[in-house]
């Protein structure tokens, strides 16, 4: 398999015929294996994660990419004692492999099966939840200073992607880590070429070195030595540095206090069981850098590791094709590319940023119409909104696209950067709700409660296409801070008119009249509210403003209905019918309400709409929780 990449029709139909890899149950099990035992082990892994990803779909490309770092790392540390955490989780498919979690890989992002992201509550082996990025260094560190303050030699490994090193996080982390001589492991997976191209047999050669007894003897005597002489220490650094400088871009973690090894090919088992068994000796803050492919070993991901980051199930011939409908939706982030590209044309000052969601946010065609003008800040969340916010204050009109989960990392920044100065800035806040196989890593679902208490901000929930590109119309030309919560997938299939009029800030629509029962959704929870409308002949309202509410509105229903009903795909802690009770409370309006949302806890993974029965928001179950209500008032 190493040496060669197959295509998406070679993909196993059936699990492989993988003998060594039956025989391990967990990472002891290949602690005595040869190293020739280990690349074939490694083989056997990368093919097996071919066909279990294959029949669920899931995170792909990532995964592949370390099969042979995984192998290693779990063949030289004494896992799980020594701890292993992995950034963001992505790649952590073998890693569960390896783990005693092989025979359950089908179940994986399912309802009740396994996490897609390395979940502490799932096995000892996954010592740190992740989902968000450029944490495994700050949470590694923390271990390392804990493992010292126990007196244990266990280590602490973090393995972080280029891209997530991109994050502010990950240096204030490796920032710390050196200066508190902490011993540990980072391991930097360069799976985009983007700090070194540098990989080569004397690179290796060198990493051997640098790594190896002999010479950190010989660099740390020195020091001795040479402590006596301060100024002869420091010149004997810097050589060292501009040495090491020449052949590998290690400077900079030279001078943040880490001993810098690489770069080393990533899928080079002998070079890196040789260097991590060195490393494993090593005291002190230790960063390996490794060059992987993304996608290794299966050529359509090798060549384009963003569209296979993560596949749906394959097809198979018994799996019969679902009937393409004859007007295919549109996804919510494909409205906002739309809607982005709409007004760029019209408007210079648009200005679009994004914290690495250039994709995801569907933001492509914008990046390449309009280049000068696209800003791709990295995993840089709290940068993404200040970078804003200084651009509004010049008389720019920036858009920040991110998703709502992420979001939550700038929230200092919305507040005291863009708030308190009532700055001209939209956010388009992609995923908001629950998000499904995913999890509650990336779930969405205490917007409504963090945003709506802030002042000075304009809070939207459009509860289909045409409503989001009006709403992002609306929410671009207010004066002042708005923002745009919109869903994960597809919508109800509306059609978009972009020549529709803005919205009147904090008014509703009234869908439908009806008697005793007043429903007011938010968002997309429109859906199942229409449903119980029609079946209990209620009153149907689209709030479309979490902020501000229709307060004339409320109070109007206030007068001729028995019960109010807020519906919301947010938590209903704080949420948006929390607004509602608090508009109530203030106008001593005495009428029984029932607010419905996502209870106080975090939603496992699993399908949208069976996270949504689950959770009592699915058509069913929102007539049953109305009628359950009526019945208590009457």
């Amino acid at each position: 398999m190493t040496n060669k990449s197959i295509t998406f029709q070679e993909i196993p139909e059936t699990s492989p015929d993988t003998p060594l890899l039956d025989s391990v149950q967990q990472p002891a099990d290949m602690r005595g294996f040869s190293e020739v035992e280990l690349q074939v082990l490694a083989d056997e892994l990368r093919e097996f994660l071919l066909y279990s990803v294959g029949q669920t779909g899931g995170h792909f490309a990532s995964g592949l990419g370390v099969v042979e770092l995984t192998a290693a790392l779990h063949y030289v540390f004494d896992t799980p004692e020594d701890r292993l955490i992995w950034d963001v989780g992505h790649q952590a498919y073998p890693h569960k492999i390896l783990t005693g979690r092989r025979d359950q890989m089908a179940t994986i992002r399912k309802l009740s099966g396994l996490s897609g992201f390395p979940k502490r509550t799932e096995s000892p082996y996954d010592t740190f939840g992740v989902g968000h990025s450029s944490t495994s260094i700050s949470a590694a560190l923390g271990m390392a200073l804990a493992a010292r303050q126990q007196n244990s030699d266990r280590r602490a490994v973090a393995v972080i992607g280029d891209g997530a090193m991109t994050a502010g996080m990950a240096f204030e982390a490796l920032n710390h880590a050196g200066h508190n001589d902490a011993n540990l492991l980072v391991v930097l997976n360069d799976n985009d070429m983007s700090i070194s191209k540098n990989v080569g047999g004397l690179s290796q050669y060198l990493a051997r070195i640098w790594a190896g007894k002999p010479y950190t003897l010989m660099r740390e005597g020195s020091k001795k030595v040479l402590s006596q002489l301060p100024h002869a220490l420091e010149l004997a650094r810097r050589t060292e540095e501009h040495v090491k400088g020449m052949v590998a871009p290690g400077t900079m973690f030279e001078e943040l206090g880490f001993n810098y090894i690489g770069p080393i090919d990533g899928h080079d088992l002998h070079a890196l069981v040789s260097v991590l068994k060195d490393l494993r000796t090593l005291k002190g803050p230790q960063l390996l850098h490794v060059i992987t492919q993304k996608g290794k070993g299966f050529e359509p991901a090798e060549k384009d590791p963003i569209k296979y980051h993560a596949i749906a199930a394959k097809k198979t011939a018994s799996a019969p094709e679902k009937t393409t409908p004859a007007t295919p939706k549109v996804k919510y982030s494909a409205v906002f590319g739309r809607w982005l590209c709409d007004t760029a044309e019209q408007d210079g000052r648009l200005e679009g940023i994004t914290p690495a969601m250039c994709e995801g946010s569907d933001m492509i065609e914008f990046s390449q119409r309009f280049p000068d003008r696209y800003h791709d800040v990295g995993i840089a969340e709290q940068h993404a909104v200040t970078l804003g916010a200084g651009m509004a204050c010049e008389g720019a009109k920036p858009v920040v696209a991110v998703y709502s989960t992420f979001l939550q990392r700038a929230y200092g920044q919305l507040i005291h950067d863009v708030a308190i100065q009532d700055l001209d800035m939209l956010f388009a806040l992609d995923r908001a709700g629950l998000v499904g196989e995913d999890g509650p890593t990336h779930a969405g679902v205490f917007d409504h409660s963090y945003l709506r208490l802030v002042p000075n901000l304009v809070v939207m929930a459009p509860s289909d296409e045409n409503e989001l590109y009006r709403m992002l119309s609306t929410g671009y030309q207010y004066r002042g801070p708005a923002l745009v919560r919109y869903p994960r997938g597809t919508g109800p299939g509306a059609e978009i008119d972009p020549s529709a009029e803005l919205l009147e800030i904090g008014k509703a629509r009234q869908i439908r009249s009806g008697e005793k029962i007043a429903i007011l959704a938010f968002g997309s929870m429109l859906a199942p509210a229409t449903v119980a409308a029609e079946e209990l002949n209620a009153t149907l309202i689209d709030m479309r403003f979490v902020k501000p509410l229709d307060r004339a509105l409320v109070l109007a229903l206030c007068e001729h209905h028995e019960l109010l009903v807020t519906i919301e795909e947010n938590v209903v802690m704080g949420g948006a019918g929390s607004g509602v009770n608090e508009l109530l409370m203030a106008e001593n309006q005495r009428i029984a309400v029932l607010n419905l949302g996502l209870p106080d806890q975090f939603i496992e993974h699993g399908t949208h709409a069976q996270l949504l029965e689950s959770c009592g928001l699915d058509n069913a179950g929102v007539l049953r929780s109305i009628r359950n209500k009526l019945d208590q008032i009457k």
